[in-house]
């Protein structure tokens, strides 16, 4: 009989990866984002245990949206005070905040308790080309499908 293999945070093996938003829709870039940091892709998944990789986005203001998302998706924020709503249209957020529309989007593709958390902060995004993560020998992902 084989036991069921359970991994832990000792056996993990983390990756860093590089994925160029240009001309990438924003959900099919998100869900394969969110798998990836996930460890969804990996043999060793374990539901109880962060089993992802580390990613980093370039090129978020170029990540595109389909249909009329640009001018009708708003972006909802408070400031905690009453009347505080504030709305954006996306085509504004990727204009002053272009990361912020990937983060969102990937953030509520993760769990949603400390395991997500831990999940999230191994996602870096960046507006333009650059990164300063070249020490960690990031590998280019390109996506599947």
């Amino acid at each position: 009989m084989q036991k069921t293999y359970m991994a832990n945070a000792q056996t993990i093996e983390r990756k860093w990866y590089v994925v160029d938003a240009t001309d990438l829709v924003l959900g099919r870039l998100s869900t394969e984002v969110a798998s990836l940091l996930k460890g969804k892709l990996k043999p060793i998944w374990t539901p109880h245990v962060d089993c992802g990789d580390y990613v980093i986005i370039v090129n978020a203001e170029k990540v595109a949206l389909t249909g009329s998302k640009l001018d009708e998706k708003l972006y909802y924020r408070h400031s905690g005070y009453p009347g505080g709503l504030k709305q954006r249209t996306a085509k504004r957020m990727l204009e002053l905040q272009p990361q912020k529309v990937l983060e969102k989007s990937i953030r509520g593709m993760l769990p949603k308790n400390k395991l997500g958390d831990d999940m999230y902060r191994k996602l870096y995004v960046y507006a333009g080309p650059e990164h300063p993560h070249q020490a960690q020998k990031p590998e280019v992902y390109t996506l599947r499908g």
